[in-house]
């Protein structure tokens, strides 16, 4: 069998209709079951066959079950109170539940080299945000839903501290898995024609 063979038989139209059907479901929606350790041992490998110029691998992934989400809910309502002394109870209860609100959490990052002489900073992170979108896709075709998040902890330096990070390490993502408690509406997609057209070659000034 040629190698065009080879691939012509590994397409499914059943993958086509999964990329064109998935979508997110918002975390607070997101209830029991999640994936059992093999569909989520198996969701991340897919993630992270990804496009990776160089081979650096700069991403990482940490899973939180509930132990690990408690205790990140314990950090975040911890250091929003230190950022808002004066802020009600309740908000510091809803940064607690935050990252618990959904069976499974992974959150996704990258420790970039700006420096590198051939890969470019963007190329990294824009790889790591393939993994991201892979896990999406991947979950989606495992029967549960997902959504990608940052919000205001991804882009706090104690945050990272409290997952055991360095000031330079990137989080690019927080991944929420499990199964949808209501079915999600179809949100509004760009059209066709609005974002893509054909380029033949520059064009003669008017």
């Amino acid at each position: 069998m040629s190698v065009a063979e080879t691939f012509a038989a590994a397409a499914s139209p059943g993958m086509m209709d999964l990329l064109l059907t998935r979508r997110s479901v918002v975390a607070k929606n997101l209830g029991e079951p999640g994936p059992d350790a093999e569909t989520l041992r198996k969701i991340i490998a897919a993630g992270l066959r990804v496009p990776d110029h160089g081979k650096l691998g700069p991403w990482r992934v940490q899973v939180l079950h509930k132990q690990g989400q408690a205790a990140l809910g314990d950090a975040f309502a911890s250091i929003y109170r230190a950022d808002n002394p004066d802020a009600e109870d309740r908000l510091v209860e809803a940064e607690r539940l935050r990252p618990q609100r959904s069976p499974i959490l992974l959150v996704v990052t990258a420790r970039l080299d700006p420096h590198h002489p051939k890969i470019p900073e963007i190329e990294q992170r824009m790889s790591g945000g393939a993994l991201c979108q892979n896990v999406l896709v991947a979950a989606h075709a495992s029967g549960f839903a997902a959504q990608w998040l940052t919000e205001w902890p991804a882009f706090h330096p104690a945050v990272k501290q409290a997952l055991g990070h360095t000031p330079e390490t990137d989080i690019i993502g927080m991944i929420y898995i499990g199964t949808p408690t209501e079915a999600p509406t179809e949100r509004g997609r760009p059209a066709y024609e609005d974002v893509v057209s054909e380029w033949t070659g520059p064009q003669p000034a008017a």
